[in-house]
């Protein structure tokens, strides 16, 4: 469509052309988004390639000491004149090799079958039956885990040792000299003090983030569920079989994943929009010139941001249960006789569904009018007088001024709002504990999510592999929604249109 067709549709048709764009949009960058994943494993393989023939020729070029670094990892260093960098580089080699000789190497040596024999009772020489502790299959899976993220940092400081060596040897040989220690750490508080920023951080995050990330993908390998809790009974590896009985090994727990994937859906979509839309309008509203007591209005939605949100999602879920005040006051004034069951009714779970929309509403609204309260203050007058002065409508100017504003600036926050909503444990969690219970799905209830299902499956069911495929594919989810979504909107593609 041109441009000068596209000026004269109705905003309703506009929106119908935008939306049939997107989703026309959507394989085409599913296909980039998997094409740029194996460009990348692509180019990753190519550097180990590389890396290797690098490795072979700087043996084969380097002198006596730098060759011996490959052996004894600082030895470069030490002979030419890095003594306190090589004394390191060899701590850390000895450090692996007593930590593979003492623990790490038994667990890696047990990482392929996750141990064979479990503890047991054996009878004693005088008649009594002892404990014989086997092996732990949770153990071995953590530590081996641990392990093999040791090695591949290790590998790391191998490579660098040997770079370093030759580097060394590359700037002797040119008849300078390398820099001392003293050098080294003047420049990680000059030119690479954001090395020296970055390094807790990343440690941090590779212990507390990486690693359990690491732990949970490869239990969605395994069969730990509850008929395999290590160290009476062990679990093993199972493949892809959680995720085939997800999708259509299992009929429950296939009928169960679709059901909730839907709800899941149609929940974050439901509730992004209806909090955007409603908390637009209100802005609106409370912005409008000539409205007195603006300071008051937003003061009233700033204190009930205020208010942290699990004290009112506990508050509300007293306030509408049976015995509820919402109840009580609908029985004392003769509306209804019997107490309506908002969050627990099993033969009507839509009427749950819609209470906690409703809710999340009430929730949602105020942070989305204090947001977009800022962007509508941004907006340039010139903007609106050159539109009076044109003769256009209010209608008119928010249409093509402050709703293309508000679109363009909010797209990452609703993207980033539709991916919470996606994994919103606390309104459901809170609310209604995932309920009404519904006896034909395994393990959640009828207004349960993806997160809240996996949240269940942990630690009531104790089908840990489950929980962990169903965490991987909203990960996959949400990941490819994120990057697919804002690649194609007009924030990603043109950055400056209202700078």
């Amino acid at each position: 469509m041109k441009y000068i067709d596209y000026v004269q549709l109705s905003p309703i048709e506009k929106l119908t052309y935008n939306l049939g764009n997107f989703f026309k949009a959507i394989p085409g960058a599913l296909a980039g988004f998997f094409s740029a994943i194996g460009k990348f494993l692509k180019s990753f393989i190519h550097g180990i390639g590389e890396f290797f023939k690098d490795y072979a020729a700087y043996f084969k070029t380097g002198g006596l000491m730098t060759k011996l670094s490959y052996v004894i990892m600082g030895a470069g260093c030490v002979a030419y004149g890095q003594v306190v960098k090589g004394i390191i580089f060899f701590l850390a080699e000895i450090l692996f090799i007593v930590y593979m000789a003492t623990f790490g190497g038994g667990y890696i040596s047990k990482f392929g079958t996750l141990g064979t024999v479990g503890s047991h009772t054996e009878m004693s020489d005088d008649g009594f039956e002892i404990n014989v502790p086997g092996d732990d299959s949770m153990l071995i899976l953590l530590f081996g885990t641990l392990t093999l993220v040791l090695i591949v940092v290790f590998i790391a400081i191998y490579i660098l040792n040997i770079k370093v060596a030759v580097n060394c040897e590359k700037i002797v040989k040119s008849g300078s000299k390398p820099n001392t220690i003293k050098e080294d750490i003047k420049l990680l508080t000059d030119e690479k003090f954001h090395i020296t920023l970055l390094t807790v951080p990343t440690i941090l995050v590779s212990c507390f983030t990486i690693l359990p990330l690491i732990f949970m993908i490869l239990i969605a390998f395994t069969n730990f569920d509850g008929q395999h809790q290590p160290p009476n009974v062990l679990f093993t590896w199972v493949g892809f079989s959680n995720f085939g009985n997800i999708f259509v090994g299992n009929e429950m727990y296939a009928r169960t994943f679709g059901n909730v994937l839907v709800w899941t859906f149609v929940w974050a979509v439901v509730a992004t929009f209806s909090c955007y839309i409603l908390g637009v309008i209100i802005a609106l509203m409370i912005n409008k010139k000539g409205l007195k007591f603006k300071g008051a209005f937003r003061t009233c939605f700033v204190l009930s941001v205020a208010v942290p949100q699990f004290v009112t999602l506990l508050l509300m879920a007293q306030m509408l249960s049976q015995d509820g005040v919402v109840n009580v006051f609908l029985q004392n004034a003769g509306l209804i006789k019997e107490p309506i069951r908002f969050l627990t009714d099993t033969s009507n779970p839509n009427l749950a569904r819609a209470t906690i929309i409703l809710v999340n509403i009430w929730i949602g609204v105020p942070y989305t009018i204090l947001s977009t309260t800022g962007i509508l203050l941004n907006i340039p007058e010139d903007l609106y007088e050159s539109a009076r002065i044109d003769g256009a409508t209010p209608v008119v100017q928010f249409t093509k001024i402050t709703l293309p504003y508000l679109v363009f600036v909010t797209t990452p926050q609703l993207i980033s709002t539709f991916v919470g909503n996606i994994n919103n444990f606390n309104v459901i969690y809170l609310l209604s504990g995932g309920g009404p219970q519904n006896n034909a799905y395994y393990g959640a209830g009828s207004t349960d999510l993806l997160v809240t299902w996996l949240f269940k499956l942990t630690m009531d069911k104790h089908d840990n592999n489950l929980a962990a495929s169903i965490g991987i594919i909203v990960f996959i989810i949400s990941a490819t929604l994120s990057l697919v979504t804002f690649n194609n909107t007009k924030s990603a593609k043109d950055e400056g249109a209202f700078s």
